[in-house]
């Protein structure tokens, strides 16, 4: 008898345990059709990027569970495949489901069990949607490079309206308007908490949500420190102007310099160029005229690179991915502004349209832009 309750005492032990380290977890569970083989990764997006925590090799049916510690916090994760990528939220021990099958998952999924990750979904196919109009706007080639840029903010400006008053101020303390808050084009943040007054409001209310809802939490602190910062650059922001950028960024050799990122990984600045003459060219690689302008450009480059001439070529195209094809087999230097057609550079160049370029000589001074150019061979000629 003693013996019978002594081992009824020890499964009762193991099956509180077993209830009480299960009772933490949340699961994330699914199929994924037409990847058999395939492997499934599980990350957690920490604030320095994605940690791998589980995979599995998904079979013919495509099946997979995932259990995970639960955090105090909302917290973020992905199921990644293929290139392919599906976020979620957890916030509490629930279970998740998610289905849809490859090579369109990221596009076309189902998720059930949360509706945080239903409106990150949702969130996630506005995004899509925003870059697709983007990217068209950019190929339209009825369009001056002024009226691409203000298209464009007028779709951004209206993105984020609609994200605003559905998404972030609905319930600003759930995993879902965070995520909206970090949302890019490219690198470009569209919530723009480093000047962008408005935006500095929205990441503050959210922060001030989470500070409330969760306090200590290490997400909280950072959106509190992101409102924090954007707050102080605001007040540095408005006692610029246009003219003291000019003036912060001319050096003493007369150009206004630029650094950016080349089509290799390598920041080229445009002053290591001296001792060269300088053509540098504005593009927009999606427009239907820049075939026609890179053969133009190669002809100028393979008469003139070895007497001299280097081309600095700044793309402004939005998709990056675009921009390295289409700059994979060009000569010359090849560097890519993020910031677009509503870039800094633009304006401190006064360019109003694209292609545009300027001409630079071997001791970094702007000699003259294209209006002033008659005839590009003499102008590069004299230079030389």
């Amino acid at each position: 008898m003693r013996k019978l309750a002594a081992q009824l005492t020890v499964a009762l032990g193991i099956m509180t345990w077993t209830a009480c380290s299960d009772s933490n977890q949340f699961k994330l569970e699914g199929t994924i059709t037409e990847a058999a083989d395939s492997m499934l990764y599980l990350e957690q997006m920490g604030l320095d990027g994605p940690v791998l925590l589980d995979s599995v090799k998904l079979d013919e049916q495509g099946h997979f569970s995932f259990a995970e510690e639960a955090s105090t916090a909302p917290e973020f994760y992905r199921l990644r495949i293929k290139r392919q990528i599906v976020n979620i939220s957890v916030d509490s021990t629930e279970t998740i489901t998610v289905t849809g099958s490859l090579p369109s998952l990221a596009s076309d999924y189902q998720v059930k069990g949360s509706d945080n990750c239903e409106r990150i979904r949702q969130l996630t196919l506005k995004q899509m949607d925003l870059i697709q109009r983007i990217i068209n706007v950019e190929k339209a080639p009825e369009l001056n490079v002024n009226q691409v840029a203000d298209s464009i903010d007028q779709l951004i400006s209206a993105y984020k309206q609609e994200v605003i008053g559905s998404y972030i101020f609905k319930d600003p303390k759930a995993a879902s308007p965070y995520f909206a808050l970090f949302q890019a084009l490219g690198n470009v943040l569209i919530f723009n908490p480093k000047d962008n007054a408005e935006d500095i409001r929205i990441f503050a209310a959210v922060a001030t949500a989470w500070d409330t809802f969760y306090p200590g939490s290490l997400r909280g602190e950072n959106l509190h420190n992101i409102a924090l910062e954007g707050m102080r650059n605001k007040r540095i922001v408005a006692a610029r102007n246009i003219s003291n950028i000019e003036e912060s960024k001319i050096t003493t050799t007369g150009v206004i310099d630029i650094k950016l990122t080349d089509n290799k990984g390598v920041e080229r600045a445009l002053t290591d160029l001296k001792g060269k003459v300088v053509m540098l060219h504005f593009n927009l690689f999606g427009v239907n005229t820049s075939p026609q302008e890179i053969l133009h450009l190669r002809e100028l480059y393979n008469r003139y690179h070895s007497r001299g001439l280097e081309i600095y070529q700044v793309a402004l195209d939005g998709d990056e991915h675009f921009w390295k094809q289409q700059t994979a087999a060009l000569p010359w230097i090849s560097v890519r502004d993020e910031a677009g057609v509503r870039s800094q550079r633009l304006v401190m160049y006064n360019v109003q349209r694209v292609p545009e370029f300027f001409l630079i000589d071997r001791d970094n001074n702007l000699v003259s832009r294209s209006s002033q150019i008659k005839d590009i061979d003499k102008a590069i000629e004299e230079l030389l």
